[in-house]
């Protein structure tokens, strides 16, 4: 959790899953089917053993059974499905065991790589479990011996999911119910990291011998314009170098390109593998340091010691000739050659703000 601020003196609420909500809101429609119970809250079991409580949106009956939903509650983490409505419908069946479906707003698996097969809902092992294990613990309660054929959904969940990495991992219509512990930690960006993980082992899955891992925007369309690779080769790795790179270590492929803006860039160099600025801060003593190593005088070390951001003291280095740019991303490439396996040939790329190229480390 991050460090309380005099403008926030609350300690950081955590909040939970996709997957929790959609086991609390697939329990309380089977108690509807099971015990005509009407409830406005249900209390599931985590992973871990914890026993939160889920208020619920409604919990009634419909033409093929029944179904209840939750608002999502993400705590103070920034998630996209932060008070979002979930629910599932669920229907009696004579055949045992639990079946999914993808209601509206969850989306379908379509590529290998993932922990669903294609063709399947996105609906993560774990949510599959919780959901299956609570629903049988019911039927056993009340001598239910059929199964249960179980529909979940998220409102407006297909638009929300094209501002997560869904559509490139291959999950089409909508989002994904996820979750291993069934919390959601604040700022942790678990979710983040999975995903990166998750579109590294698509993009294997599929593969591809070449991953590009970009930090934003500006920098992916600057890689578009260098290699003609599909959607599913670029990793929107936000400021998460460090996931990437540990995660190719364990699951190695034979290039990696890594492209950032130049400020980004400069913090792996000095060592950071997260960039965010609440983690990690530009060096600029590093930078005027290494101009020097390049030849620069007194009173341009000084200036750029005095900068007011990376881009500037790099367009001070750049106006007297001196390729800062290609130096720091050589410094950047030899970081992430620390901690990637020999097998992995990696060069590094550094933008400007608009997008433009300033910087390269070939393959190495």
């Amino acid at each position: 959790m991050r460090p309380e601020t005099p403008e926030n003196q609350r300690s950081l609420r955590y909040g939970y899953t996709t997957g929790a909500c959609a086991t609390a809101v697939a329990l309380a429609a089977a108690y509807r089917l099971l015990a005509d119970l009407e409830l406005d809250r249900v209390e599931i079991t985590l992973p871990r053993g914890q026993r939160p409580v889920f208020r619920l949106e409604y919990c009634r009956w419909t033409a093929m059974g029944a179904e209840a939903a939750t608002i999502k509650d993400a705590g103070d983490d920034p998630d996209v499905t932060h008070g979002a409505l979930i629910f599932a419908r669920v229907a009696l069946s004579e055949p045992p065991g639990v079946r999914f479906h993808a209601g509206p707003g969850v989306g379908t698996v379509t590529q290998p790589g993932l922990p669903i097969p294609p063709g399947e809902p996105a609906i993560n092992p774990t949510p599959r479990r919780m959901i299956s294990e609570h629903l049988m613990r019911l039927a056993t309660e009340w001598g239910y011996r059929g199964g249960f054929e179980v529909t979940l959904g998220i409102q407006n969940g297909a638009e929300l999911a094209l501002q997560t990495l869904n559509p490139r991992l291959g999950i089409v219509g909508g989002l994904s119910i996820l979750g291993t512990t069934g919390i959601v930690r604040p700022f942790s960006c678990a979710a983040y990291v999975a995903s990166i993980q998750q579109a590294i082992e698509v993009a294997r899955a599929n593969g591809l011998t070449h991953i590009v891992a970009c930090t934003g925007a500006a920098s992916e369309q600057a890689m578009r314009s260098c290699y003609p690779l599909p959607d599913m080769a670029l990793i929107e790795m936000g400021d998460f170098a460090g996931a990437v790179l540990k995660h190719l270590r364990r699951a190695p492929v034979p290039r990696l390109t890594l492209a950032g803006g130049f400020g980004k860039v400069s913090k792996l160099a000095a060592g950071h593998l997260d960039l965010h600025s609440r983690s990690s801060s530009v060096d600029l003593a590093l930078l005027a340091v290494e101009a020097a190593a390049l030849g620069a005088d007194t009173a341009l070390q000084k200036a750029m010691r005095t900068a007011n951001t990376s881009q500037q003291a790099l367009m001070l280095a750049h106006a007297a000739g001196l390729p800062l740019g290609d130096r720091i991303c050589v410094m950047a490439r030899d970081q992430a050659r620390a901690i990637l396996p020999s097998t992995v040939a990696v060069e590094v790329w550094a933008t400007d703000r608009e997008g433009r190229l300033v910087g390269h480390a070939d393959f190495a």
